[in-house]
């Protein structure tokens, strides 16, 4: 009967968290209940109705709603996802396998988080302290969780071209992972063809003087012929006022009649010429010239602005306009690849914005970009090219990037590229 289960002196009714009997009184509870009630029956906690009225002697309990029971918490740590076609991850297909899966969740993930700085530092030129970050950093993971951090450093290593660290690193890698470093890779760099031509290539070094710079006359005499031309500028110094004002005319030239004129190695050279002239300071008219020519190049539009007014200001003259300067992508593939039909990209990628990009992707199926001649790519240049490829992405369409290195790969993973598009890393 329903009274006998009222009548259990030793039962009591479980202490909700909310409210608390005034005053235990269980005796009293069957004579407030009559037989065939309908409070004879007890009904579910959460279908009480609440007063704040109470009989004498007794206190209404004040039920809680019941939580939800919480869904199971996943992983902080990056998803790895198996390479397309696969149902277990492969270790063989690590490399391209681990780059597609990666969700960036560095506020959570400690390990990402620290991948995201070294890629920071490393697009940004800052390759001393990359290197730094992750000597020290595969020391604090040495067991598997810190096998990215060993296979960044390699890369970097391989693209400063430090084959004496890199070989010590790959015994040390050996020892503590039992297992085969990355190899380092020989130099094969794709000598990029166009119809009228080879590309040339040019060093610039020292300091340039005037009647005595035959590298010019060349540079020109290509420019003039619309051949492309690879200059390297790592040892570049310094030049006079009038070489100054020679190179930023053969630039120009180049620049306005599309002809591919990549200046490697330009950054220190840039740098250092944009400390020496100050604005108000007149008598260096051809220097600014080629200040603001190398800005548009390599530069930012922000930094030519602010930049172009200083000349303004100090000659008196309108600021020149800032001129989009053509992407260095989508040339055609070197002899001894010319079955490949790639477009490949070559050099160090800065604010590059892949105009060009958009007739190649238009004219293949499986448009394939080569990033095995990149060293180094920034983010405006990676957030450019997210959006390029992903309109051809929401329309169905699969794009392959190969061959990037890793810590390229890296930051297309920190930008969300490859959700856009297939990474293929190559393998150790």
């Amino acid at each position: 009967m329903v009274f006998s289960f009222f009548k259990k002196p030793t039962q009591k009714m479980p202490e909700r968290r909310v409210a608390k009997p005034l005053a235990p009184a269980p005796e009293l509870l069957p004579q407030q209940v009559e037989e065939g009630s309908p409070a004879a029956t007890p009904a579910p906690l959460p279908d009480l109705e609440f007063t704040n009225s109470k009989p004498s002697g007794i206190a209404v309990p004040v039920a809680k709603p019941e939580r939800p029971t919480p869904e199971p918490q996943m992983s902080a740590k990056p998803v790895i996802s198996s390479a397309p076609g696969k149902d277990d991850f492969d270790d063989a297909e690590f490399a391209e396998s681990y780059i597609m899966g990666i969700d960036v969740e560095h506020d959570t993930d400690p390990v990402q988080g620290e991948i995201e700085h070294v890629v920071v530092l490393f697009a940004n030129g800052q390759e001393a302290a990359a290197r730094s970050l992750l000597e020290t950093l595969i020391r604090a993971y040495p067991d598997d969780d810190g096998r990215r951090f060993w296979l960044l450093l390699f890369d970097l290593l391989q693209c400063i071209g430090d084959r004496a660290a890199f070989d010590k690193l790959a015994l040390e890698f050996a020892r503590t992972h039992e297992t085969s470093p990355p190899t380092w890779r020989q130099a094969e760099p794709v000598v990029a063809q166009k119809k009228n031509g080879q590309r040339h290539q040019l060093q610039l070094q020292g300091v340039l003087t005037a009647g005595e710079t035959p590298q010019l006359a060349e540079l020109a005499a290509w420019v003039a012929k619309g051949q492309p031309v690879s200059v390297e500028c790592g040892k570049l110094i310094g030049c006079d006022d009038e070489v100054s004002g020679q190179l930023a005319t053969i630039l120009r030239q180049a620049r306005r009649d599309g002809v591919a004129v990549t200046l490697n190695a330009i950054d220190p050279f840039l740098s250092r010429l944009n400390e020496r002239l100050t604005a108000g300071e007149a008598g260096r008219e051809t220097a600014w010239a080629l200040l603001l020519e190398l800005l548009q190049r390599h530069g930012t539009q922000e930094q030519f602005e602010e930049r172009a007014v200083d000349y303004a200001v100090t000659f008196e003259v309108s600021p020149p306009s800032w001129e989009s300067v053509p992407t260095p992508v989508a040339e055609p593939v070197a002899a001894e690849a010319a079955t490949d039909d790639a477009c490949y990209l070559k050099g160090d990628l800065k604010n590059c914005r892949f105009d060009e990009l958009a007739g190649f992707l238009e004219g293949h199926e499986l448009p394939v970009i080569d990033f095995s001649g990149v060293q180094r790519m920034d983010f405006f240049s990676a957030g450019q090219l997210v959006n390029r490829i992903a309109p051809y992405k929401a329309e169905g369409r699969e794009i392959l990037v190969r061959s990037p290195n890793r810590l390229i790969a890296e930051l297309m993973a920190v930008v969300g590229l490859n959700k856009q598009a297939r990474v293929i890393v190559p393998k150790s």
